[in-house]
This record gives structure tokens, sequence and C-alpha cells, in this order.
């Protein structure tokens, strides 16, 4: 019999943090909601090790927050961050945006195109998450032809912030500002018209941000 490889630490932290990343952006465990290792341990089949490594990443990611040897729990959505959040997510993509358009494909193009439509029904539909996922995928055929891991890094890090608020406002009967830029920008995509990509994707994000601001004075 073949030799069964182990299964690294590595990979149960990743797990770990992925299910508890998840479930934060959400709701599933709610802005205040105290969590336990040893809790989301049994919940996820996982020992606590792992766990609190993903605890800590979550934490240094600003969706957990720790007093030592009190409490960690859900951080609030606080409008502010989101907003720095979106500003840096922003300019990542647009980096990306202009470094891959030279070098997108067709095969690209119809990643893109396919990821819209389903975007755009999930829009109408109401269906938050199918409608995140696609928005994700639509986005991230340009992260990954732009190559920069970087950029992917910190759009991967920082875009649970955002999307937090997004399904906030989703729940309360909002719409999703971009859904009819999408088209622009893979119009402008299929057109090799650089410029106009990082002009699109850049009023997209700013509309995140614009959203933040909203929510910032509703508060108030």
């Amino acid at each position: 019999m073949e030799a069964i490889r182990p299964v690294r630490r590595t990979l149960l932290r990743d797990r770990a943090y992925e299910a508890i990343r998840d479930a934060i952006v959400a709701g599933k465990i709610e802005p205040g909601a105290v969590v336990r290792d040893a809790d989301l341990a049994e919940r996820l089949g996982l020992s606590r090790a792992p766990v609190r490594e993903a605890f800590s990443r979550l934490v240094d990611e600003g969706l957990l927050e720790s007093k030592p040897q009190s409490y960690t729990r859900v951080t609030p959505v606080v409008a502010a961050d989101v907003r720095d959040a979106a500003a840096v997510v922003g300019a990542m993509h647009e980096l990306a945006t202009r470094v891959a358009v030279p070098w997108l494909r067709a095969t690209d193009m119809d990643r893109m195109r396919a990821a819209n439509k389903r975007f755009a029904a999930a829009v109408r539909a109401g269906d938050v998450d199918t409608a995140l996922r696609a928005d994700d995928e639509l986005h991230d055929v340009l992260v990954r032809a732009g190559g920069n891991r970087a950029a992917a890094a910190t759009i991967a890090r920082y875009t649970p912030l955002i999307r937090r608020l997004e399904r906030r406002r989703f729940g309360e009967g909002g719409t999703c500002r971009s859904a009819g830029l999408h088209e622009q920008l893979i119009e402008a995509c299929a057109g090799g018209d650089v410029d106009e990509a990082v002009r699109v994707t850049a009023r997209i994000w700013r509309g995140l941000a614009e959203l933040a601001d909203e929510t910032d004075e509703e508060t108030h």
C-alpha cells in the first residue's frame, strides 16, 4: 500500500482560518460575539492549536479582537475601517488591472463574462452569497493575470472587512453599486483599453468607500 502523507499543520491552520473567517463575513458569527477556541475546534473537528493560530491571524486582520486571559470576540463593523480597506483594496485592483489587460486571453474574457452573468442574476434574485462570490471570481481573473503576488495577498487580507459591510447592506435591502459597471470593465478589457479598464475599476471600489461613508453618516 502506498504510504499516506500526514496532513500538514499549516493546512489545518488554513482550514480553521478560512472556516472562521467565512462565518464572520457571512454574519453566522455576529459582531460582538465571543469565540472560544475549544468550542470552534470541536465544531470544526480540529484540535485547539490550529484554531488558536487562526484566531491570531484574524486578530491581525481586524476581524477579531482579543484581550489576553479575558476574551476573544468578533469586531464590530466600523465604517472607517471599511473605508481604509476599500482604499487599499481598490488601489491593488487598479494595479492588477493595469498589468493584466495586455495579457488577457479569450479564455479569461469568457470567465469574466460568465462570472458577470452569475453576478447579475444573483443581484436580481437578492442572493448575496452568490453575488459576492461571482464578483470575486470576476475580479480574480484580473488579479491572477496580473501576477503580482503582493497585490493578491493584500486583496485577500482586506477584502473580508469590506464584504461584511456589503452583506449587511444587502440584508437591509441595499443594491450592489457595481452591477452596472462590470460590463463596462469587460468591454474595456476586451478592447485592450488599459486606461478605461483602470478607470472603471477605480469607480467600482470608490463606490464601496462611499458605502462606508453613508454607513458612517447613518450611525451619527
